[in-house]
């Protein structure tokens, strides 16, 4: 038995505690105090760590690891398309690209930011290993394209592989999503959707409204991603445009549920969102990556008073400095001054574990879930803990105090 004690304790699910502590037996939390706490030296002497804030692992709800070979490869753009055509023009340079080593740094450098679990989208589910062995859980998304498809066969055709990438794994689930609308027809949306619903909790992601041209595809089947489509020999020929917003077409769909991760939603009217809302969905949002792309900055203030769970991503190391999770949380404080450091914490922490299905075992200091303790420290005495958290902290300033070595029972 442990117990650590901390100038700040930061719980999540409920308000920070000056002078605080946390009892940690083995790989669990087995409780939460502070000075007054009665018989509180029953749980063990007390292991005082100083000017630092103890708080739960993070959590990235949507990045992109086997995309950290492209770091500063791919410049900011004015437009998500003219983005994508650098990415394009990146990948297609060819060369010897050692997409597992990069992975691994990039893995490395986001656990010793203080992020404990992740939503990790893979084309090819090359890095799973990878992942896993950097000491992050979580679940890797397995995201197909495919904007010709007549039917759902990429379904079928990649299930084995990903029968093969959860072979072992005890950290990590592997299931299937799509990628986006401006690149997925409606039949293999439906066979995605179908194939989500048949693994019953296992969660699903998608890119959404993230950007104006993908709106202008979807409503009117015109402008820059219609080009680029034809350009690239993806268009199908004979495609009605559904006429109405993404998020009301994929909802027409079914694709959106309860354990659905909508990703980026910078385009997202006030009914879309509700409608989101409606259906039980968690938006993440990645505000660094939005601005970077061409997207815009994400409407962050409104994304909270939707009501709908929002959580954050950093998105890939090809649009973004580094995946410091932290480094969003600062750029959400930017630009949603409005809303409360607290809330602004829980979406890094508990709503990415509750989207991910992890909120039994990680997401806040509460009793019975994993210890994966992070230890933040505090530059000076703060009185008001949360929103210097959230003003930014640095990797050299982040620890772990405790980490958990066990399974998370059923997430393979």
């Amino acid at each position: 038995m442990r117990r650590l004690g901390a100038d700040w304790v930061i719980p999540v699910d409920r308000a920070p505690i000056r002078g605080g502590w946390v009892a940690v037996d083995g790989d669990r939390i087995v409780a939460v105090g502070d000075a007054g706490t009665p018989d509180a030296a029953r749980l063990g002497p007390l292991e005082p760590l100083g000017a630092v804030a103890l708080m739960p692992g993070l959590v990235n709800a949507h990045v992109h690891l086997e995309l950290s070979w492209m770091r500063g490869l791919v410049p900011p753009a004015a437009a998500f398309t003219d983005w994508v055509r650098q990415l394009f023009a990146v990948r297609g340079r060819g060369g010897e690209v050692d997409v597992e080593a990069a992975a691994r740094r990039a893995a490395g450098e986001m656990r010793a930011a203080g992020t404990v679990a992740v939503g990790d989208i893979s084309n090819s589910l090359a890095v799973v290993d990878v992942v896993a062995a950097a000491g992050l859980r979580g679940w890797v998304f397995h995201e197909l394209l495919g904007f010709a498809a007549t039917d759902g066969t990429r379904v079928d055709e990649t299930r084995e592989a990903r029968r093969l990438a959860s072979a072992g794994q005890t950290r990590l689930g592997i299931s299937l999503a799509p990628h986006a609308p401006y690149s997925v027809s409606a039949e293999l949306f439906r066979a995605i959707a179908d194939e989500a619903r048949h693994r019953g909790e296992a969660p699903t992601s998608v890119h959404l409204a993230e950007s104006p041209e993908e709106d202008e595809l979807i409503r009117h089947g015109t402008g820059p991603w219609a080009g680029m489509l034809r350009a690239i020999g993806a268009w199908r020929e004979g495609w009605v445009p559904p006429g109405i917003s993404p998020a009301a077409y994929l909802d027409a769909l079914g694709v959106i549920g309860p354990r659905t991760l909508v990703v980026h939603g910078v385009r997202l009217s006030d009914h879309d969102l509700a409608r989101l809302r409606s259906r039980g969905a968690t938006l993440v949002t990645c505000p660094r990556s939005n601005e970077w792309v061409g997207a815009g900055a994400p409407p962050a203030a409104r994304f909270f008073a939707s009501g709908i769970r929002v959580a954050v991503g950093t998105d890939s190391l090809a649009s973004v400095g580094d995946l410091n999770l932290f480094g969003e949380v600062a750029t959400l404080r930017q630009l949603a001054p409005e809303v409360p450091a607290r809330r602004l914490l829980h979406a890094a922490t508990l709503a990415g574990a509750e989207a991910l299905g992890l909120a039994d075992q990680l997401g806040s200091l509460t009793p019975g879930k994993l210890a994966d303790i992070a230890a933040i420290q505090l530059p000076a005495p703060v009185e008001d803990v949360e929103e210097s958290l959230v003003a930014g902290v640095t990797p050299d300033r982040i620890s772990w105090a405790c980490t958990s070595r066990d399974n998370i029972n059923g997430i393979a």
